[in-house]
């Protein structure tokens, strides 16, 4: 069987105007990724200049054999950076634990009580699929209005869009990472991801489980020191 190679137009104006459904294509694609940095100007921050807040969100990024990956073990360290330094009170550790044998909430927990963070003050998300899950469950499930954003510099972005539009006024801690193949990963899986998070603000579609209402984090925050 004999396949058929695509062929380029063999007149100008053909030519010309399948440079101009490139180039257009190309700006489609790009508008999400444009959108996230312009809405999210002047919400981004540093450790050492985040506003006060009494929540954090810190975003699984995986386990390696059970512990966080080197990517999560760095925003987990940011957080316990603020609570030391009496920036933030609770952290809302939200991710996967969709079987028995993954749980990344529960590991970033015990990660954080071993680097100065009370386990009283970390409260479980099990249920963080997703970065537009996350956000949404943070404000409907936990009653989070406002809170401290942390993960990487690549993603960071998208968290603070995704949870501005789901009700949650948001600052975002982007923890800088060796450039590595890792992040050249996340960097580009972004520009595909934008379209997703662009489609999830204008849809609003419900979390893949949504569940009753948790008073974990009102809870911390009322036994926390004032």
């Amino acid at each position: 069987m004999k396949i058929r190679r695509p062929r380029l137009p063999r007149t100008r104006t053909g030519r010309r105007r399948l440079l101009q459904g490139v180039v257009a294509g190309c700006v489609l694609a790009l508008l999400p990724v444009t959108w996230l940095y312009v809405s999210t100007a002047g919400r981004l921050r540093t450790v050492a200049d985040v506003p006060r807040t009494d929540v954090a969100v810190v975003f699984g990024a995986g386990l390696w054999d059970g512990e966080p990956s080197p990517y999560l073990a760095h925003r987990l360290d940011a957080a316990a950076e603020l609570y030391r330094a009496g920036r933030i009170k609770v952290v809302l550790v939200t991710g996967d634990n969709s079987r028995e044998d993954y749980d990344e909430p529960d590991a970033m927990r015990t990660y954080l009580a071993k680097h100065g963070v009370p386990a009283r003050r970390v409260v479980n998300d099990y249920a963080g699929f997703d970065t537009w899950d996350s956000c949404v469950r943070a404000k409907k499930i936990f009653g989070v209005d406002r809170a401290v954003l942390i993960s990487q510099g690549f993603h960071i972005r998208r968290a603070v869009a995704l949870c501005e539009a789901a009700g949650v006024a948001s600052y975002g801690v982007g923890v800088d990472d060796k450039h590595n193949v890792t992040w050249y990963y996340g960097g580009t899986r972004e520009v595909f991801a934008a379209g997703k998070a662009a489609l999830d603000v204008v849809f609003e579609p419900n979390p893949q489980f949504l569940g009753k209402k948790e008073p974990g984090v009102a809870r911390a925050l009322a036994a926390a020191p004032h």
